[in-house]
């Protein structure tokens, strides 16, 4: 079976792993990134944990996923706020001549979508879109087995769509985006407000309301509401065939997927209704999602 490796590269820690095919890790070398000490540095650490991969000779290709917009036909990042000094830096192309073999980068989201729809809860599926639900709400497009990046990298950034006009201007997010209003981070904060000021986790609120807590029901309940606006908005555009949902806050998905189907089903025409919202299954999407790539390309 063909090997690939995959770089989990990340603003305090860099990871490399040897990944088979079908999405099997066979081994994995990690170190801090050095992301504040240049580009030189983090490049020399990661030339240095590959090196360290047993049977380096037999891989097909190299993969890194990396926090931020990435334009994956040159190949490098487009923004690099964890990662100083790597904006338009030629990342794919210094690994692909230090080791000879074809090295793709993309945003670590869409590698974990990747992942996810190659050998996780999307195998199988034509049209499938990932998102995560977390401290932030984002996703990523992957049709036929290969990520849909857009011209400038930010396609599945979803996070930034507005879903409620009421809310507040937060960071570069537009007022009533959909981090803002049901990301974990904005339940949080919702909750410290509405249920109480010691909340410091979604858990919590889904804990509450198998409780019967009203309040807490209310906002599982709108939160499942504004869910299905962002998936109806994807779903007019891209109708795919399964959402898989990543991410910390779908760990409670027992609590509000149905909900989220049953208000999706409200929004959209009738022959879109029905599709399948999946759990993701992989523990290690990003990691596994950056050995994809070259996977994907070769398809």
């Amino acid at each position: 079976m063909r090997t690939v490796i995959g770089i989990d590269l990340g603003g305090t820690n860099a990871r490399v792993a040897k990944v088979t095919e079908d999405g099997q890790i066979l081994q994995v070398v990690s170190a801090p990134s050095h992301a504040l000490e240049g580009t030189e540095k983090v490049m020399d650490n990661l030339k240095a944990l590959i090196r360290q991969i047993k049977g380096l000779d037999e891989v097909i290709g190299i993969g890194i996923g990396v926090p931020g917009p990435v334009d994956t036909v040159r190949g490098v990042m487009t923004m690099a706020t964890n990662l100083p000094g790597f904006e338009n830096y030629p990342m794919a192309q210094e690994i692909e001549r230090e080791f000879n073999k074809p090295t793709y980068v993309d945003n670590d989201a869409n590698v974990a979508g990747l992942a996810e729809a190659l050998v996780g809860a999307g195998k199988g599926y034509k049209i499938v879109y990932y998102m995560t639900h977390s401290t932030g709400v984002g996703g990523a497009l992957v049709v036929d087995g290969k990520v849909v990046s857009g011209k400038n990298g930010y396609a599945g950034e979803v996070g930034n769509i507005i879903v409620t006009s009421e809310g507040e201007k937060i960071n570069h997010l537009n007022v009533g985006a959909a981090e803002n209003v049901f990301s974990g981070t904005a339940l949080v904060k919702l909750a410290q407000k509405e249920l109480d000021p010691k909340i410091t986790s979604a858990k919590a609120i889904f804990d509450l309301a198998q409780e019967g807590n009203e309040k807490a029901i209310k906002m599982i309940d709108d939160m499942a509401y504004h869910f299905a606006l962002l998936c109806s908005a994807i779903g007019h555009v891209v109708d795919p065939h399964v959402f898989v949902i990543g991410g910390g806050v779908a760990k409670s998905h027992a609590f509000y997927f149905d909900k989220i189907l049953s208000n999706y089903n409200n929004l959209v025409h009738v022959g879109m209704r029905n599709p399948l919202f999946k759990r993701a299954e992989l523990s290690e999407p990003g990691i596994v999602g950056a050995a994809m790539l070259p996977i994907s390309h070769g398809k």
